[in-house]
């Protein structure tokens, strides 16, 4: 349900890209943007918080916004979109797609985007691929990858810096094998807000959004110790390389290209009968109409 303060209620993750983008705005250190109360939670949570419509404006994944459309529409900035940035897929050996028959992967959320990526690479690259998967948190892929717990995992964000340290070798870059395949950037997370909020409150959301974005870029050093604090335990030189490979042109405005990728993601994932078919007016900001 709605909230029923002036505040309203904002998921998104711990990881460092989040951190740094949205530290002005949940500081106040955003003239005039409204106040917000915020959860950090991992992607697979703030999935199933969207679904639940339990607060008012989430990141969430790509592969999770047909089923959340409904209620929430999807801003033009803040989220994550990017070139060479997508999920990689790890096994302990150097196996190739073949292995993965029958094989158990463990996935940071079945509603997420490098699953869906790793879908839609496995049909056209391991013919007749069948699995069991395994939700696990992302931080949590990459041991039990390494300690055989499972055959292969699906790894976003900094694990593309990290997974040698494991042993680790790389089967597939999903976000290659889409760029190769699209020419498009590789589309990852979103930020969606609740349709009832009407478009002035929307369109105030993408001002502060996009405010936040720019002191983040003018101030680095002010979200220094914040985003740092939340960055399980990763190493300075790693969230660095992390921010700057996720935060980008796309964070502060998804622009044409962006909307591209998101609507060549979602058009090609419902051919595969792999999500709900969304029509395109459901992509709109401000959407056109309110909810009812």
């Amino acid at each position: 349900m709605p909230t029923t303060t002036d505040r309203l209620t904002m998921a998104y993750s711990p990881c460092p890209n989040d951190t740094f983008v949205f530290h002005a705005w949940s500081h106040g250190l955003v003239p005039g943007a409204p106040e917000i109360d915020v959860t950090l939670a991992d992607i697979d949570i703030t999935n199933g918080l969207a679904e639940r419509e339990e607060l008012d404006i989430l990141k969430i994944s790509y592969g999770a916004l047909p089923h959340v459309l409904d209620h929430y529409a999807l801003l033009p900035c803040g989220g994550a979109l990017g070139r060479g940035c997508g999920p990689l897929l790890l096994r302990n050996d150097q196996a190739g797609p073949d292995s993965l028959v029958g094989a158990t992967i463990a996935v940071p959320s079945t509603h997420s985007t490098a699953y869906l990526l790793f879908r839609l690479w496995a049909a056209r690259a391991v013919p007749g691929y069948t699995g069991e998967v395994v939700v696990m948190p992302f931080h949590e892929i990459m041991p039990a990858v390494r300690d055989g717990r499972v055959d292969a995992g699906l790894v976003i964000h900094e694990a593309r810096f990290t997974y040698h340290q494991y042993g680790l070798h790389c089967l597939a870059d999903m976000g290659e094998e889409w760029e190769k395949d699209t020419g498009l950037p590789i589309p990852l997370g979103a930020i969606v807000a609740r349709r009832s909020l009407g478009a002035q409150q929307l369109n105030a959301l993408a001002d502060a959004l996009r405010s936040s974005v720019r002191y983040a870029w003018n101030a680095p050093e002010a979200s220094r110790d914040h985003v740092l604090r939340h960055a399980q335990e990763m190493a300075p030189s790693v969230v660095d390389q992390h921010i700057e490979l996720y935060v980008n042109t796309f964070t502060a405005d998804l622009g044409e290209s962006g909307y591209a990728a998101v609507r060549a993601l979602l058009d090609r994932s419902a051919d595969a009968g792999l999500l709900p078919a969304v029509a395109p007016a459901a992509l709109d900001f401000p959407p056109a109409r309110q909810e009812r």
